[in-house]
């Protein structure tokens, strides 16, 4: 059985480009770095998830748009609300900070806002439910601990695996990725919040495949070509090999979530903007940074 062929046998030198890469990455990474100390330091923009708020749950007398809601409220000052639909009824759950003013003060102001616009009749409010900054502060610990489990996780999978040197680079490519699309969100002043820290978790699983797939190869060819090649030529022999389905995957992936990114709406855009930018990333690190990570290291210790 033929397969179709989008790239059909190539013979690049990817490792040759390594010095640039290398460049490229640690500038992303510093970003990273520096984005992930202003989160840890609450100076980001922290959801409510993290920061503490208001969650009011509200009930329409007939069906609102939740397009309609949100404008309403960011007309009315107050344009960081996360807004939930109840499918199915006329609810909703909208979340809002509170970071200096009093809870009482917030949920009136949120009231007045509604009334102006629907009026009393049109809406009730059937419940108002404080989140301290101390509940943030759990959630934010959870999310990183459960970051470096992973990690810890991969390092493990991947040394028993392959070997030290080659989880030690898969697990660097990973964080590259992760650090990476962090640092590009808070440069863009994007909201830190639970989905953005799943989507995180999203883009370390596919990056990790993604390396493995080239790892795999590397692997094969060493056991075949050792005798014949130089490992500079086995790594480069190998993504070459694996360039066409690496590449086909990445593309229907970010078909997938252009779909989502474009029709999804505003709820679920940064969220799709976060894999859009993993798997684009991921994809690079794969070919540029995993592999080069693994000759760099070998070359200096063998």
């Amino acid at each position: 059985m033929e397969f179709f062929e989008i790239i059909k046998k190539t013979n690049f030198d990817f490792l040759s480009q390594r010095k640039k890469a290398f460049l490229l990455s640690s500038s992303l990474v510093a970003l990273g770095l520096f984005a992930l100390l202003m989160v840890s330091l609450g100076k980001a923009n922290m959801s409510v998830d993290f920061t503490g708020g208001l969650h009011i749950h509200l009930r329409f007398s007939r069906q609102i748009p939740v397009g309609e809601l949100r404008e309403v409220l960011r007309e009315g000052g107050i344009d960081r609300a996360q807004i939930q639909e109840i499918r199915g009824t006329t609810d909703f759950f909208i979340k809002t900070k509170y970071e200096k003013a009093d809870p009482n003060v917030e949920a009136e102001r949120v009231s007045s806002v509604l009334k102006s616009y629907f009026g009393e009749k049109d809406f009730q409010i059937l419940g108002v439910t404080t989140v301290g900054p101390s509940v943030g502060r759990e959630l934010k610990r959870n999310a990183i601990i459960a970051i470096v489990i992973a990690v810890i996780s991969i390092v493990i999978y991947i040394a028993w695996r392959f070997t030290f040197v080659f989880g030690v680079a898969a697990t660097i490519a990973t964080f590259h990725d992760v650090l990476a699309v962090l640092g590009i969100f808070y440069v863009l002043g994007k909201e830190i919040n639970i989905l953005l820290i799943t989507a995180l978790l999203t883009i370390a699983g596919y990056s990790l495949t993604d390396t493995i797939v080239v790892f795999d190869r590397i692997r094969e060819n060493m056991s075949k070509l050792i005798t014949k090649f130089t490992f500079e030529e086995i790594i480069n022999r190998s993504i070459n090999e694996v360039l066409s389905r690496t590449i086909i995957t990445s593309l229907t992936t970010l078909l997938a979530i252009s779909a989502i990114l474009l029709l999804g709406g505003p709820v679920l855009f940064d969220f799709s903007l976060a894999l859009f930018l993993g798997v684009v990333i991921g994809t690079y690190s794969s070919v540029f940074v995993a592999s080069p990570l693994v000759y760099v290291w070998r070359r200096r210790v063998l």
